[in-house]
């Protein structure tokens, strides 16, 4: 076999693609870490979040509370204004039965 054939043999049986060593790192990128002050935004967006929650849920607590009282202050005005219809009833109660006794007496002197 000459020089040629094998060289013709040899280029028929590899691959066309050419072989490009590529590079390989590693260690990761700075781009790719949190810098400290990433880091600590993203936990004080965390706690934000926790607290604001929190506090959108007593709101919501002090609004049925505030709902409730205004309720029963209804409820304590109504009952403010029967007790004034009761005292006014029995005022007037009174000054008929005080009436009816002068009448009686009045009927028993004729």
């Amino acid at each position: 076999m000459s020089f040629l054939e094998v060289t013709a043999r040899r280029l028929a049986t590899t691959s066309r693609i050419a072989v490009v060593p590529a590079t390989r790192h590693f260690s990761t990128s700075i781009a790719a870490q949190k810098s400290v002050t990433e880091a600590a935004k993203d936990t004080l967006k965390t706690v934000d979040r926790k607290v604001s929650d929190k506090l959108v849920d007593g709101i919501n607590v002090g609004a049925n509370l505030a709902s409730k009282v205004k309720g029963e202050a209804d409820t304590g005005k109504v009952k403010g204004t029967a007790e004034e219809i009761r005292r006014q009833s029995k005022g007037a109660a009174e000054e008929l039965k005080d009436k009816a006794k002068d009448t009686a007496k009045e009927a028993q002197d004729k």
